[in-house]
């Protein structure tokens, strides 16, 4: 792999880092004993029914204007002032590199990939299958080939495989123009892998999309860490911010890289953003929490910050909502 000049990157291992030395490096026991919970867990009956659903035609997804669409899990479209950006668009059955094992979808897609209109944008905040579906950004790809992917250090080369040129790949803090929108990777606490061998050897970020008027803030996947304020400070507060809430238990296991409830309050008001959405919950059954949990414990977070619905919109799958005040 090739030696990046980066911050987060250590020759020495050869891979990246978060910069507060938290390494997400589980033992094999570890994954064994979370793999054994996961396949006794208890029966969770969102996992064969799903999550309502409001599904859209062709004509429905074209007229999507100065709103928010969210897909499923981390994917989401937000149109203003004539573009579009989709987040981690993930389409598959399982997040899996298997089609027979691993999480299956239980909340269907809410629309036929063929259906989309024009999008300018893609941001992938990391390499894990619940982020980066292979087969969704090669579709996406042959049917928008102007279509712009920016993605963290290391996953270029990856989707240049896949057949797909037109990548742009930053490092934290760096920064990127489409069109007038400008994207900034920034930090957050996570770490990748897409095999038993290629361990953090490619960045993981969440992403700022600015347009003059607008700011939309990706946090993509993240335990909780001080990179929040951070962001804020150094490129303001967005207007609208899309947080993770799900996958969160056990909690020993998981707090270093998935944020729960409680924490994504928290980083809604370590960024300051006006309006959040909810996602990385009611998709895929990740973790051990009833999948149901999420959102009711985020509304119970909410009401003890002295926050309002409206602060934070808990969205259905495929429904979509205005981004403007």
């Amino acid at each position: 792999m090739p030696v990046y000049d980066s911050p987060q990157f250590e020759e020495e291992t050869m891979t990246f880092q978060n910069p507060n030395g938290v390494r997400n490096d589980k033992s094999f026991g570890d994954l064994m004993g979370l793999a054994y919970n996961y396949m006794t867990r208890a029966d969770d009956p969102y996992e064969k029914s799903g999550f309502p659903l409001i599904t859209s035609t062709r004509a429905e997804l074209a007229t999507l204007a100065e709103e928010v669409l969210w897909v499923g899990h981390s994917t989401v479209i937000v149109s203003h002032g004539g573009q579009t950006i989709m987040t981690d668009p993930v389409f598959a059955d399982r997040a899996s590199p298997f089609s027979f094992a691993g999480p299956k979808r239980v909340t269907p897609v809410p629309f036929k990939l063929a259906d989309l209109p024009p999008i300018d944008v893609v941001v992938i905040s990391h390499s894990h299958y619940d982020h980066l579906d292979k087969a969704a950004v090669q579709e996406l790809s042959r049917r928008q080939p102007e279509l712009v992917f920016v993605v963290p250090l290391g996953l270029k080369a990856v989707l240049n495989d896949w057949g797909v040129s037109n990548v742009r790949e930053l490092d934290w803090w760096q920064n990127t123009e489409v069109d007038g929108m400008r994207l900034t990777a920034t930090p957050v606490q996570h770490w990748s892998s897409r095999s038993m061998s290629d361990r953090n050897e490619t960045l993981w970020a969440g992403w700022m999309a600015e347009w003059q008027d607008f700011k939309f803030y990706f946090a993509g996947d993240t335990g909780y860490s001080r990179d929040f304020v951070e962001t804020r400070a150094r490129l303001g507060a967005p207007d609208l911010a899309a947080i993770p809430i799900g996958a969160y238990d056990p909690r020993d296991f998981m707090r270093a890289s998935h944020v729960n409830p409680e924490e994504a309050v928290q980083i809604l008001k370590d960024v300051g953003a006006t309006k959040a959405v909810p996602i990385h919950w009611g998709t895929y059954k990740l973790t051990l929490e009833p999948m149901n949990e999420p959102p009711q414990r985020l509304r119970r977070a909410l009401e003890e910050a002295r926050l309002e619905g409206q602060d934070f919109i808990i969205l259905k799958h495929g429904e979509r909502v205005s981004i403007q005040d």
